[in-house]
């Protein structure tokens, strides 16, 4: 790390993170994986696109991350007839009453709060699609000529049903390479399912401690990206990030079932979010084991792939892990420490 200072401010990361997951699991059975991935993102700056089936509580789950964190959330239904001016704001015409005087004056939408769930977010058209993907790239609304900042920190959550697709507007693949994770959510387990049921229909107090302030998570977010990462262990991400495409120098093993591959963003998020894990996990510096323990979520939703994938059954997932497998790391887990060493002082 650059200075004691952010050693200490990575300590307390590490610190807040095992308390985190246990204010968060007083509400959320299980679901560790998907929490952790939300936290990377958060702490890298990112923003969200959450999957799974209705019913396995992802609102509850997002909100309960805001209240652990001391965080403003809104949610935000999307629905066929919403208008940006819905979720971004818009100007009305006040009057004076002492002066006699009209001005306009600008009223604030929902989307200003620190954390934002974009409910079914397929199901709203492009141009409020478009006006929410804004806000997030360029955390700030134009309203009359006027922009107006976005709180921060600012993180959005969207979700997707993967089962009903009829009648909704599917996000173009510009629009998805904007989020930095792809989180799916699964069935909980026999047992989870369980402690879910007791939990829910017994009364049981489960008020959420705040953790960490707004202030504090924008000072911590800085810190991630002061993690050093070795260069061989960049390269390990971005040699990854190639072998999703179909470009001359590249050999992968699912190249006839990817139509097109992952862009450059994918490499950025996969060494900011290994760096945030890595602070999470209490080590000061990033390794390979990080790197694909993130790349599911990178990666899943910058590939495309092809018919003969798609006859088969293959999935991105399936894409992935295959490549994830047959790429060989450059450093040995033992010389993790020199090699960052060496980078470090180069």
């Amino acid at each position: 790390m650059s200075s004691e200072n952010d050693a200490a401010a990575a300590a307390k990361l590490a610190e807040s993170y095992e308390l985190l997951q246990r204010e968060i699991g007083r509400v959320i059975v299980g679901q560790q994986e998907v929490v952790e991935q939300l936290l990377i993102s958060l702490f890298a700056g990112g923003h969200c696109l959450l999957e799974g089936v209705p019913g396995l509580a992802k609102t509850l789950m997002v909100r309960s991350l805001a209240n652990a964190l001391h965080l403003e959330f809104n949610r935000i239904q999307f629905t066929p007839d919403l208008m940006p001016s819905d979720i971004t704001g818009t100007e009305i015409i006040q009057e004076n009453r002492a002066t006699g005087e009209r001005a306009y004056r600008f009223v604030r939408g929902p989307i200003f709060s620190n954390v934002i769930l974009a409910d079914e977010i397929n199901r709203t058209p492009p141009k409020t699609q478009a006006a929410l993907l804004e806000s997030m790239q360029e955390k700030q609304v134009t309203a009359g000529g006027t922009k107006h900042a976005l709180p921060s920190p600012f993180f959005v959550l969207a979700t997707q049903n993967p089962i009903e697709q009829e009648g909704t507007y599917p996000l173009p693949e510009a629009q998805l390479d904007r989020f930095m994770f792809n989180v799916r959510i699964d069935y909980p387990s026999e047992l989870e399912e369980l402690e879910i049921v007791k939990r829910t229909t017994a009364d049981i107090d489960t008020t959420i401690t705040p953790l960490l302030t707004g202030e504090e998570i924008i000072r911590l977010s800085q810190v991630v990206r002061r993690v050093p990462v070795a260069d061989p262990v960049a390269q390990y991400a971005i040699r990854l990030v190639r072998l999703t495409r179909k470009v001359e120098g590249t050999s992968s093993p699912m190249a006839p079932y990817i139509q097109w591959g992952a862009g450059p963003r994918a490499s950025q998020f996969l060494v900011l979010g290994a760096k945030a894990r890595a602070i999470l996990h209490g080590r000061e510096f990033a390794t390979t084991e990080d790197i694909q323990a993130v790349a599911l979520p990178v990666l899943r939703h910058r590939i495309r792939t092809s018919f003969n994938a798609d006859a088969e059954g293959i999935t991105t997932d399936h894409v992935i892990q295959k490549i994830l497998e047959s790429t060989p790391t450059t450093v040995e887990d033992s010389n993790f420490a020199e090699a960052f060493r060496s980078s470090d002082a180069g």
